[in-house]
């Protein structure tokens, strides 16, 4: 199997893997508060991150990319966990997949602005368009029922493209799956002082599927999903394996629909598909072609 294959297989596991959080996330909060839930998962993960380190004898980063660091742990391992932690208190696993639709689109908004590339006009159509039919839809749910809710996706979808893109471009340095162990290391300490001071006084209310559901956002949410995702942008090209994210609103409303017995509307299908098709146009005309050669005669 040629690096290319290697990098679209693992890239479409960690798809997979991101595709349960929500509704893992949803099920946990049910009886663990938001914020404990947050950093006891960060805290399980940088142990496990930090004895793969050591384990595996990998060279500390150097200062300049303690920065790059800092912003990833503040986008993928406090930022999008802790909002949309949040934001489901407020919203349904269903009605949350529909703003990751637009993930992909953050990340490449982010990655033009980290480059420095100028995009096509038609690359800011696609993202107005696609951001309208999030609004839109976001709207006829009703502002009692989901703004704050949606507000808080929103953020954590910015705060999670953010990351993304600088860790996809800091994995070309120091590999993928270091990536996301050093930031969860460099987070460790504050996630394990504030899982103490969040810890609920009692567990005897907490059901064996909340139980499930940390484990899972802490296993593979927050580590194993990283190691297959970031090694997937490093083999295969960020560009081209981004593009999988595209997948993730489909297998996490399948989920929602299987596992949680939420109901998907046919609102909730069209809006998703034409956020799909918005961000893919948006990723199409990402990066400026480049100028053809003077013809000579």
């Amino acid at each position: 199997m040629d690096k290319s294959l290697n990098g679209w297989v693992n890239g479409f596991i960690g798809v997979l893997i991101f595709s349960g959080s929500l509704p893992a996330t949803r099920v946990a909060v049910m009886d663990f508060d938001p914020t404990f839930l947050t950093s006891a998962r960060a805290a399980i993960a940088g142990l496990l991150g930090l004895a793969m380190l050591l384990l595996f004898r990998q060279k500390r980063p150097e200062r300049g990319d303690l920065l790059s660091l800092v912003i990833v742990a503040l986008g993928v391992v406090v930022g999008f966990p802790l909002l949309t932690a949040l934001a489901l208190k407020h919203v349904t696993t269903a009605h949350s997949i529909i703003f990751v639709g637009l993930l992909p689109l953050a990340t490449a908004i982010f990655g033009v602005l980290r480059g420095g590339d100028r995009p096509r006009p038609a690359f800011w159509l696609f993202s107005c368009l696609g951001s309208a039919l999030v609004a839109g839809f976001a709207l006829t749910q009703g502002v009692t029922a989901s703004a704050v809710g949606d507000g808080l996706m929103l953020a954590a979808i910015i705060a999670c493209g953010l990351g993304y893109a600088e860790g996809a471009a800091l994995s070309r340095k120091l590999g993928g799956w270091q990536v996301i162990c050093w930031a969860l290391v460099l987070s460790l300490p504050i996630m394990l002082v504030l899982t103490f001071a969040t810890l609920p006084s009692s567990f005897a209310g907490v059901g064996s599927s909340a139980w499930i559901g940390l484990a899972y956002v802490s296993l593979f949410s927050m580590l194993i999903g990283f190691v297959f995702w970031y090694r997937g942008l490093a083999q295969g090209g960020i560009a081209a394996v981004g593009q999988l994210q595209l997948l993730q609103p489909f297998f996490g409303l399948a989920l929602a629909a299987t596992l949680l017995h939420e109901q998907v509307s046919p609102l909730m299908i069209v809006v998703t598909l034409g956020v799909v098709l918005c961000v893919f146009g948006a990723k199409k005309f990402a990066k400026q072609e480049a100028p053809r050669p003077a013809t000579v005669g």
